[in-house]
């Protein structure tokens, strides 16, 4: 039957995958997993209710890039693993969508043509989204593709809230705050009416931390302001990624120390971060077991800067009802909740230590004004509804 909808995330060297199946407007994850090491030395992992039930590993010899990977991809898939079932639609996490692309789409050769256009403004994440759209398409153009945008969320933020104060010509040109990590905050903000329902009708932080990391000021449901602006290196320190930089350092680093636009964006992108600041790595688990100074001095930074945006984003909202937790960290590292709510307290903010350490779902004092929450995020179920949405028509 053709009804499987496969999600697919592709990252540099890797290429995350979902099965979902529609039953009575309902969808039920039959089996995810990825594909890492491309380039490199692949691998290939598959789960089933959190259990491992399918794997392989390439040798270094055999490149295994995303074309390859999806095509082994359909083929196993093919193989009896989608039981019975066969993919009728494809949905893809697409990072930047521009100021076109306001909702998910339908992919057809114009609309890759305006993606690739943009992948200049997220050269980490678009050439590879693409890649596997391409690939996608060669293998069985006969799919549906939709074409999921991290952007899309953030187009409600009010003008003020995406401009920067530069000439207008460059402006009209497209510089301006877009947000990222959209589908992620798509997927809490349509969570909140179940879980909290005051707090959806009010004013929320959602704060989406791992080795990508941005929070976002919401409103009923709505973005109002988010850390990340042009790029998806904006904002907080994430794992390699600087965040917020004075650009008087960028200029200072090309005019003292040689560095070109290459050199530039690997420095923010790939070498900053958690990993910068402590030589060590770029996993907050390793950070936070590690007795090293350096470590503790990337974890103080992490933990000030989100801190410090809590109150940015709550003087956009005007007022604070609610935080989310969200993402790797943001739903793991208890001791992370701690100290970013202690060092929110001014905001009505008061931690239930024990509700913490259980992971929740929520860890605020009953006595607290501002509810806190931790809601694992689930991109892949978001884009596999839009997906289903569009194959309805």
């Amino acid at each position: 039957m053709d009804d499987a909808i496969i999600v697919l995330n592709a990252g540099s060297s890797s290429l995350k995958f979902s099965v979902f199946i529609p039953e009575e407007e309902v969808l039920h994850l039959l089996f995810k997993g990825q594909i890492s090491g491309l380039f490199v030395e692949a691998r290939f992992q598959a789960f089933r209710e959190g259990a491992v039930f399918a794997s392989k590993s390439w040798p270094k010899s055999e490149k295994i890039g995303h074309r390859e990977a999806i095509e082994f991809l359909f083929q196993w898939g093919a193989g009896g693993p989608m039981q019975g079932h066969r993919a009728a639609a494809v949905g893809h996490r697409v990072v930047h969508g521009g100021s076109e692309f306001t909702k998910a789409v339908k992919i057809d050769r114009d609309v890759i043509s305006k993606l690739e256009k943009l992948a200049i403004l997220a050269p980490l994440h678009q050439p590879y989204n693409l890649a596997a759209i391409r690939a996608s398409a060669e293998y069985r153009p006969d799919l549906l593709q939709v074409a999921c945008f991290d952007t899309s969320f953030h187009q409600t933020a009010p003008r003020v809230a995406q401009a920067f104060a530069l000439p207008r010509v460059y402006t009209e040109a497209g510089i301006r705050r877009y947000g990222f990590h959209g589908i992620s905050y798509e997927y809490i903000a349509s969570m909140l009416p179940k879980i909290d329902p005051v707090a959806a009708r009010g004013r929320t932080i959602i704060a989406h931390l791992g080795n990508g990391a941005s929070m976002c000021a919401v409103q009923a449901g709505r973005s109002i302001a988010s850390t990340t602006g042009f790029s998806a290196a904006d904002g907080l320190p994430m794992g390699t990624r600087c965040g917020s930089l004075d650009p008087g350092v960028l200029i200072y680093l090309m005019d003292n120390y040689g560095l070109d636009a290459k050199g530039l964006n690997d420095l923010i992108n790939n070498q900053s971060g958690l990993l910068g600041v402590s030589g060590i790595s770029s996993d907050m688990r390793e950070l936070l077991a590690s007795n090293d100074s350096r470590a503790s001095e990337a974890v103080d930074l992490f933990v000030y800067r989100i801190a410090r945006e809590m109150g940015s984003l709550a003087a956009a909202l005007g007022g604070l009802d609610s935080v989310v937790f969200t993402g790797g960290v943001g739903e793991n590292a208890a001791a992370i909740r701690s100290r970013v709510c202690k060092g929110s307290g001014w905001l009505g903010i008061r931690l239930n230590e024990e509700a913490n350490s259980r992971g929740g779902p929520k860890i605020s004092s009953p006595q607290s004004p501002v509810s806190v929450w931790v809601i694992a995020t689930n991109e892949e179920l978001m884009i596999a509804g839009h997906t289903l949405a569009l194959m309805q028509g």
